[in-house]
């Protein structure tokens, strides 16, 4: 192998960088720099707030100057503080009605100062980082309010389509309905009916026109289109009207009853928080179907949100607008529209601010019957089917019922406080409540558990299993989620009673499915993901294993579950045999029809995946696939020897200059399965690369030696002089053999383009190469972006992976 050593630089400063971390240079200073995408964006949801924004400020009864107000603070000061970089703030129809309340209550200017109190008690729950609590909520609960709100919403703003004034409720809207039907404005009626028909039909335009004109927003253009025809045509009607800027109602002292003040400042509190919260959860799940924004944006702050949220209420009420709160329409439409940081959302308020300012007399012109057909529009989607049939399928659907018409004819806090109520006794009964029933069926007794298996139900569950005879074959089926500590205790001791007997008992969920087991089980104490893990299992003849089983049936003993095939004696051969007698009792009855379509229709994998032969490297886990996905090849360092006649190191007299068994696994891959990329996969604290750095020139060629020499263009690509070092995600590597580690995908994956069947794929445009690192003590991995040849690593997924 001395043929083969790198020179390696004598510099004494090249010592030092090789063995001793560094932190990374000093970063220049930043500027402040506005991507294309986020203008682009921002333009885009500021045509989307603008007409929504009016609207509900005449939804509300409040002043239409602040719903401008409202959406420019949102933008500005909660798209800077906020912890949803994506989240769109702002006037939020959910708000509506509470704010409609509040106003007809106390007054414009008392609401103000209620809001400027939410915001305060908004800083209050973030400093106090309860925001994950938020989450806590049923959903039920959560769509059942913005329903009962829709609901309002839509009753309230069909007497302003009609050319009337709305009503204080919905009982008095709905009466008042018939009347107002009988004294119909004609020309509201006619630009309300235009502007629901342009909000219907413009998304649905189709073809190649239509792709075009959809990037223009619907509620743009039904508002715009209202507008234009009412003008060219002089019709007669209510417009927008918006006062002067120096006669604008700023906040004041609110007057009234201290509880009843204190209610209405917990019910903005309440309904800002939640649906903030519940948005930028929903914007994560968007943000993460766009593979360029990450490492880009981070996941949401739910705290730091909770505190952004908070001052721009307390600005927004400060300045006279309405109660600020995350926004779903406004901030879907940022991240399909391609926003990459929170830039687009402050800067959509800056052109509410400069539209409020310079366009007064466009705004002026548009009738307030266009404005309400939208409100309503909006109303009505709030009570969305989906959500109906999503509580119906988790039978929930009588939480959502309760707490929307609890909404709808008590109020926000009411309608959401009995549908908590509502809940929390279904949870109970469900919890409570456990059929156990007893039948025989050739043979054999079946006891099944319907419900959740908990100490109430022990009684029952004792008395059905004392029906089962002596001696005979019986299988309990347990149809249910959870088991608690004394149900198990129960459930074991008649298991061990009955096999002591002669009979036979089998312990099963639903559909070959496990049941939830308590984590204090006698014989093994082992946590639910432990076959991944090195553990140990409390009981007789434990060992340290790899295959584990944490999972055994109840009133099994040790001895039971680690029998096996015949030839696997000692502590491993009885931990293998468990782990297979595990495999067949859980795994297999789950994955035996989608296996037996792969026996049908063979493998056709996407990926060849090249990694390390370490034990601590699960390929399945860490790229979340399963059978058929991935065609993986390991050895030791995940090597690509080049071809034979591409080598780039120099063997030894009498050794092999190539490695067959890589190449052929790799033109197979290639040219017979036919796969679209192939990653080459490193990993940290990998023990052929320390073997690399410490292997002496001459000495013994043993075999791990002659593989190793695979790995000497690794070890000179680092000493190189005019080579930069690759980094981890902005950082260096912690140490030479990290840097090595590192190197060494970067220099395999040039191995691979030396193949000639790679090289033809790779001109084709067939195929695809990846260089991946995997922090093994971090649990997170890394994707290769190759920059002058060497490479940098960055994040995939981080707060995901490292969960």
């Amino acid at each position: 192998m001395s043929a083969c050593v790198p020179t390696r630089a004598t510099d004494p400063s090249r010592q030092e960088r090789i063995h001793q971390p560094h932190s990374p240079p000093p970063a220049p200073p930043r500027r402040f720099r506005v991507a294309g995408a986020d203008l682009s964006a921002s333009i885009a949801v500021f045509l989307i707030a603008l007409p929504l924004s009016l609207g509900i400020a005449l939804a509300t009864g409040a002043p239409l100057q602040a719903g401008l107000v409202a959406a420019a603070v949102g933008g500005l000061v909660a798209g800077r503080l906020g912890g949803s970089p994506l989240q769109v703030s702002g006037p939020a129809a959910g708000l509506t009605v509470v704010t409609a309340e509040l106003i007809h209550h106390y007054g414009w200017r008392a609401t103000c100062a209620i809001t400027v109190l939410a915001g305060f008690a908004q800083l209050g729950l973030g400093c106090l980082r309860v925001a994950r609590t938020a989450l806590a909520v049923s959903p039920a609960i959560v769509h059942g309010m913005l329903a009962g709100i829709g609901v309002t919403i839509a009753v309230a703003q069909l007497h302003i389509v009609l050319g009337g004034t709305p009503q204080s409720s919905v009982l008095d809207n709905l009466r008042a309905l018939p009347a107002q039907l009988a004294h119909l404005h004609p020309a509201a009626a006619a630009m309300s009916a235009l502007t629901l028909t342009l909000l219907l039909v413009w998304p649905r335009i189709p073809g190649r026109v239509g792709r075009v004109l959809r990037k223009v927003p619907a509620a743009l253009v039904a508002v715009a289109g209202a507008t234009a025809t009412a003008s060219l045509a002089g019709l007669t009607l209510p417009r927008v009207d918006l006062p002067s800027w120096s006669s604008h109602a700023l906040a004041g002292m609110p007057e009234g009853p201290v509880l009843g003040i204190a209610a209405a400042v917990l019910t903005i509190t309440l309904v800002c928080s939640v649906q903030s919260l519940l948005g930028a959860v929903a914007v994560d799940k968007l943000a993460a179907k766009r593979p360029e924004l990450q490492g880009r944006v981070s996941r949401s702050n739910l705290d730091r949100e909770l505190l952004g949220q908070g001052a721009a209420n307390i600005v927004s009420g400060a300045l006279g607008g309405l109660p600020v709160a995350g926004v779903a329409v406004r901030s879907s439409a940022n991240v399909r529209a391609g926003a990459v940081s929170r830039n687009s959302t402050m800067l959509h308020g800056v052109w509410v601010v400069v539209a409020a300012l310079l366009m007064v007399p466009a705004l002026e012109l548009i009738p307030l019957a266009s404005l309400a057909a939208l409100v309503m529009a909006v109303g009505i989607q709030m009570v969305s089917l989906h959500h109906i049939r999503t509580v119906t399928r988790h039978r929930e659907v009588l939480v959502y019922a309760v707490t929307t018409l609890g909404v709808v004819f008590l109020g926000v806090l009411e309608g959401v406080a009995l549908g908590v109520a509502v809940a929390v006794g279904v949870a109970l009964n469900r919890l409570a409540h456990t059929r156990i029933t007893h039948e025989e069926r050739e043979g054999v007794h079946y006891v099944r558990v319907r419900g959740q298996l908990t100490f109430l139900a022990v009684p029952r569950l004792s008395r059905v299993l004392h029906q089962v005879p002596q001696g005979v074959d019986a299988v309990v089926e347990l149809d249910g989620s959870f088991m608690d500590h004394a149900a198990y205790e129960s459930l074991q001791d008649w298991q061990s009673a009955h096999l002591a007997q002669g009979g036979a008992a089998e312990v099963a969920g639903r559909a070959g499915s496990r049941i939830a087991e308590p984590a204090g089980s006698s014989h093994c104490r082992c946590r639910p993901w432990t076959p991944w893990r090195n553990h140990h299992c409390e009981g007789p003849q434990s060992a340290p294993t790899g295959f584990g089983d944490s999972s055994d049936e109840p009133g099994r003993t040790p001895a039971a579950s680690s029998s096996g095939p015949s030839g696997l004696s000692g502590p491993s051969g009885h931990q293998l045999a468990r782990g297979i007698s595990a495999f067949q009792r859980n795994t297999a009855p789950l994955v035996r029809g989608e296996l037996a379509r792969l026996a049908r229709e063979g493998q056709r994998p996407s990926q060849l995946f090249l990694t390390c032969a370490d034990s601590r490297l699960v390929t399945s886990m860490i790229t979340s696939s399963g059978p058929g996905d991935l065609f993986v090849v390991r050895n030791v360092g995940n090597l690509v020897p080049p071809p034979t006649n591409a080598g780039t190191c120099c063997p030894q007299p009498g050794e092999e200059s190539g490695d067959d068994s890589v190449a052929a696994a790799i033109e197979y891959a290639v040219d017979v399965l036919q796969v679209r990329s192939i990653t080459v996969c490193g990993h940290s604290g990998c023990g052929a690369m320390q073997a690399l750095l410490n292997t002496e020139p001459g000495g013994a060629q043993t075999p791990l030696k002659r593989w190793l020499r695979h790995g000497l263009p690794s070890l000179e690509r680092m000493a190189a002089e005019d080579r930069p070092w690759a980094r981890l995600a902005g950082r260096a590597p912690a140490d030479a053999v990290e840097q090595l580690c590192l190197t060494n995908v970067v220099q395999q994956l040039e191995h691979l383009r030396a193949h000639e069947s790679v090289a033809r794929a790779l001109r084709e445009g067939a195929l695809e190469l990846h260089g991946m690192y995997f922090h093994v003590g971090e649990a997170q991995a890394y994707l290769l972006a190759e920059t002058a040849g060497d490479g940098v690593f960055d994040h995939v997924g981080a707060a995901d992976l490292s969960a």
